[in-house]
């Protein structure tokens, strides 16, 4: 199974939307997924303008709680969970891997923010956070992915942008390095020219990233069984 996590700054976005360069697709990424062998889930979230953190945490640990309990009605595999996002979609995604536990065997990150703890003022970061990170450090602590790694942690696959405008590609550089450094497997891929939401990319590279996120999914849900059979889409 996996869980797709919308991106959008933390205050916008669409849950089935995986960015603009996915948009013209046909067939779209979910359902290259899906015709994969993937049940693809992709849950909504409180925005920051209606909560801040961690309630849009809590609300994907929610999400996969509700899933395992239906798992078996739905036809769901809810112990072999590769979650992925884009950009602040990204971060939720590797919160969500290091916090959930072993049911979560993968994580991908598109151009991600990983660490949060030096947040300034009226930025999307704060807005999530609910004040800048000098004003709240433990709460920007707790939101950094950086900061909540462990040997525990799955594996992750990252691909970022190497001329990101918007979350530098040292973010993604910075989450790999902390997993590494605590015994966990990452594979850092930078994308050679690409801006955030991989603008700027050609159009091979984007399917390159596309190929590389479904080949990983893929592996981090193989050695016990394989992807199950018969796909939902969002």
């Amino acid at each position: 199974m996996l869980v797709f996590v919308h991106g959008g700054a933390w205050r916008t976005g669409l849950r089935d939307d995986a960015g603009p360069r996915l948009r013209a697709w046909r067939p779209g990424p979910f359902a290259r997924l899906a015709r994969a062998g993937f049940a693809v889930v992709c849950p909504d979230y409180r925005l920051s303008g209606e909560a801040v953190f961690p309630a849009p945490l809590d609300d994907l640990t929610g999400m996969l709680d509700w899933l395992r309990v239906r798992a078996a009605e739905l036809g769901l595999a809810a112990d072999r969970v590769v979650t992925w996002g884009e950009s602040a979609g990204g971060h939720l995604a590797a919160l969500l891997a290091l916090t959930a536990g072993p049911a979560v065997r993968g994580c991908v990150v598109w151009y991600g923010p990983a660490d949060l703890t030096a947040a300034p003022p009226h930025t999307p970061e704060a807005a999530l956070l609910g004040a800048p990170a000098a004003d709240d450090p433990e709460r920007a602590r707790a939101a950094s992915p950086v900061a909540r790694v462990t040997a525990a942690a799955p594996p992750f696959l990252i691909l970022h942008g190497t001329r990101d405008s918007v979350i530098p590609v040292t973010q993604g550089r910075a989450l790999a390095a902390a997993l590494r450094a605590a015994g966990a497997e990452a594979e850092f891929r930078p994308v050679p020219g690409a801006d955030h939401l991989w603008t700027g990319a050609a159009e091979e590279d984007v399917a390159r990233v596309f190929a590389a996120t479904l080949e990983f999914a893929r592996t981090a849900v193989s050695p016990r069984t394989a992807p199950e059979a018969g796909s939902r889409v969002c």
